[in-house]
């Protein structure tokens, strides 16, 4: 069987659930591989995805004898074949963060479910570390990512819009990948202050900063980097804070190993700025995977220790309000000992000429 699935049936069997009704399509993914709209059942006998007629090819496509997955039409499927999926079963789990209240009890009725249990991030919690399959993807997307930046820093040219320059990042991805993993950040000038900003039409000026943050999908798995780069020349205002968003990010790879806590790494880098006047505005970094932004969330919020083969990132930012932002990110995979940068470009000051 589909080690993912086995897995999930053998965490189920410890928590005394009997069946499991997976609706979050990042979920089924992970597990089965399909992209396709539906629902994947977990019942005694059988693994089940329930889906629209016009997507059963295309499943199929996916699916192998190995992952022993049964098919159906939801449209030739009667009553008395939803309510016999889960029969004989007394517990029954669900993915609470993502169920309205409404296809709660919808299930509970279809299904004919005596108890609908919680789970907890059950998956999402398997998703925290990845398999070497999995790797391998996020590695070839890190690797098409340090590839797009140093193709676009060649391209741009003072006279040119953000809007443009991510337009140009995004057909790269689209050329090389499956597209972007996130919508790109291209931010200058006083523009760099905002974290979240949005490209604008502003258009590239002589001595401007430049931070883009920006990654890609392979096999539907993420990358993530954010280079802050210049034009011309690096200000002299600017260096003491690149300098200080560098060395905190340095230092976090250096403490990026198993069994690190992300609340103390975050206090460490939230102490140094603070030395300076500064404030770690943001969380420090956050996990990668089938999703841009997922567990582990490394803040002072949460308190998680690191696990071998996770993959995170490290993002320390600072952002003077109507001025300019400094942010350096890379993923990285972690290891027993330390950790591994799978995004390689460089981060020492980058002067576009």
């Amino acid at each position: 069987m589909n080690p993912k699935l086995q897995c999930l049936r053998n965490k189920m069997a410890s928590l005394d659930l009997q069946g499991m009704i997976i609706s979050n399509p990042v979920n089924i993914k992970y597990l089965i591989k399909v992209e396709a709209e539906g629902l994947l059942l977990i019942t005694r006998k059988e693994n089940i995805f329930i889906t629209d007629g016009r997507y059963i090819e295309e499943v199929h496509s996916v699916l192998t004898l190995y992952d022993e997955v049964t098919v159906y039409d939801a449209k030739g499927l009667t009553v008395d074949d939803y309510e016999n999926f889960f029969m004989f079963c007394e517990n029954v789990g669900f993915e609470e963060n993502h169920l309205t209240y409404a296809q709660y009890k919808d299930y509970i009725r279809k299904y004919k479910i005596n108890n609908f249990v919680e789970t907890e991030y059950m998956i999402e919690r398997e998703r925290l570390t990845k398999d070497t399959e999995e790797l391998e993807s996020i590695k070839k997307a890190c690797e098409i990512t340090d590839e797009c930046f140093n193709y676009i820093t060649k391209q741009i040219k003072p006279g040119m819009t953000e809007i443009q320059i991510a337009k140009m990042i995004q057909e790269y991805y689209c050329e090389h990948a499956e597209g972007e993993s996130f919508d790109t950040i291209v931010a200058s000038g006083e523009n760099s202050s905002k974290p979240h900003a949005v490209p604008t039409n502003r258009q590239i000026q002589e001595k401007d900063i430049i931070t883009i943050d920006m990654g890609c999908k392979v096999n539907g798995y993420c990358s993530d980097m954010t280079r802050t780069i210049f034009v011309g020349e690096v200000p002299e205002q600017v260096k003491p804070i690149y300098d200080l968003v560098l060395k905190n990010e340095e230092q976090t790879l250096i403490e990026y190993k198993e069994g690190a806590n992300t609340r103390l790494l975050t206090k460490m880098v939230e102490n140094d700025f603070k030395l300076y006047g500064y404030n770690l505005i943001h969380a420090l970094g956050h996990g990668v995977g089938l999703e841009i932004h997922e567990a582990p969330y490394i803040s002072f919020r949460n308190d998680t220790k690191l696990r071998e083969n996770m993959v995170v990132t490290t993002e320390p930012g600072i952002y003077i309000a109507g001025q300019f932002g400094v942010r350096i990110e890379d993923t990285v995979q972690i290891t027993k000992d330390g950790c591994i940068s799978l995004t390689k470009s460089g981060k020492d000051y980058i002067v576009i000429q």
